[in-house]
């Protein structure tokens, strides 16, 4: 698995346990799992999707209830909730990542780890965000 890959992973499975557990983030990004992780490239890039997620967390919350039509967001998985703020940070945060690779390992953390319909939830919304901003971005 690529260290960005591997970020992303880790990235998720911290911010499920800050959701579920109601932990203080710095707390997790500090812990157990943090510190068993040797790669430089790897800790820097998930310390910094985590960071990122939850200092945007309100903007992107309103981007995925802007795009999950009749979806409530406080009734989506946690699983694939977390999966849409990785890949929405990513997009609106992160310009150096191109945004079909954030919306290809977006489905691939679906698939791994999300329900048998994540993967086509996750990608119906991106796409849709992908696609809106991306017709707004050339309209400016």
């Amino acid at each position: 698995m690529r260290s960005r890959s591997k970020a992303r992973d880790i990235a998720l499975c911290l911010l499920y346990q800050i959701e579920i557990s109601k932990a203080n983030p710095q707390e997790v990004l500090s812990g157990t799992l943090a510190k068993t992780i040797k790669d430089e490239l790897i800790v820097n890039f998930f310390s910094q999707l985590v960071k990122g997620i939850i200092s945007n967390k309100d903007r992107i919350d309103s981007i995925i209830k802007k795009y999950a039509k009749n979806w409530e967001i406080n009734r989506m998985a946690v699983v694939d909730k977390n999966i849409l703020r990785l890949s929405i940070f990513e997009l609106f945060f992160l310009g150096d990542i191109p945004p079909k690779v954030s919306i290809n390992e977006a489905i691939e953390l679906a698939k791994r780890y999300g329900d048998l319909d994540s993967a086509r939830f996750v990608n119906g919304i991106l796409d849709k965000i992908y696609k809106t901003e991306k017709a707004i971005q050339k309209k400016a």
